[in-house]
């Protein structure tokens, strides 16, 4: 697996994001609804005692991170961030954040962080040098279209399946087309994403599919007037890209931040924040 993510901000999406104020994902007042402190912040293995320190790129990129403001809490690694430290015990003035590039954090060596998160794939080559949360989130397909193209009207899967729908063979995207779409006229096969994005600007096929974070880039900055249509179901059997938060190799903190992630996804909040910052209006609902 790679790392999916491309530059790009929010005005290269020409959408426009009112201000959420995410108050129940940030740490409130006690910082935790019991008001302990987790036991990393009491033994001293955080980087500054007391403190929970926060690493992202350098930009960080709509909608992972909106505005390239982090410590806003809108997007939604940053609303995820926050949450983490809310469930961890730690206020929201107790979160610091810093900057690293992608490299520096999957780098072996001593970490300037406690964790680190922008859209890193969990694979065993990066477990050789650092540790990993379990995941936050798992990239789903989307389909991706052009304004003037049928594709763009579609509400649903059965819209589809009339039209001509491509991806890159060999990929998720592709096997995704056949398996969910399932378009009258089979999914049309390109040997890369470029090309698949060349016939959808050349009018060859309908739309085309890719994973969710190439799709909001397509979208918003290789494309003129890209339209994320949305999300398709994930296929039985399959999976997408597993992004978590990535710590120091060996860190004492792994299974409290695991712990973090875990109690997230079971109470729903990691899905709540997906729809919210990844799924909203404009951006890629879920078609059934």
């Amino acid at each position: 697996m790679s790392r999916h993510t491309l530059p790009f901000r929010t005005a290269a999406v020409g959408v426009a994001l009112a201000a959420l104020a995410l108050t129940g994902c940030a740490g409130g007042a006690s910082g935790t609804p019991s008001g302990e402190a987790s036991e990393g912040a009491v033994d001293g293995s955080w980087v500054t005692p007391g403190k929970i320190t926060i690493a992202t790129g350098e930009p960080a990129y709509y909608p992972w991170v909106i505005d390239d403001a982090p410590e806003s809490g809108e997007g939604f690694e940053a609303a995820v961030a926050f949450a983490v430290a809310e469930q961890l015990g730690f206020a929201e003035e107790d979160v610091v954040w810093v900057r690293t590039t992608f490299d520096e954090a999957i780098a072996p060596g001593p970490k300037d962080f406690d964790i680190n998160l922008q859209q890193f794939s969990i694979t065993p080559e990066r477990e050789e040098s650092v540790d990993f949360s379990s995941p936050y989130y798992e990239t789903t397909q989307v389909v991706v279209t052009t304004g003037d193209s049928p594709a763009a009207e579609a509400t649903s899967i059965a819209d589809l399946e009339d039209l001509l729908i491509g991806a890159q063979t060999g990929t998720t995207s592709f096997t995704t087309i056949e398996s969910v779409i399932q378009p009258t006229q089979g999914a049309q096969a390109f040997n890369t994403n470029d090309d698949a994005k060349l016939a959808l600007e050349n009018g060859q096929v309908d739309a085309i599919v890719v994973d969710l974070p190439t799709a909001f880039y397509i979208s918003g900055v290789e494309l003129s007037d890209g339209v994320l249509v949305g999300q398709l179901p994930t296929p039985e059997g399959s999976t997408g890209d597993q992004f978590g938060f990535v710590l120091a190799k060996d860190s004492p903190l792994t299974d409290e931040v695991t712990a973090a992630v875990d109690a997230l996804r079971q109470d729903g909040t990691l899905d709540e924040l997906a729809s919210e910052w990844l799924g909203g209006e404009g951006q890629a609902p879920l078609l059934q």
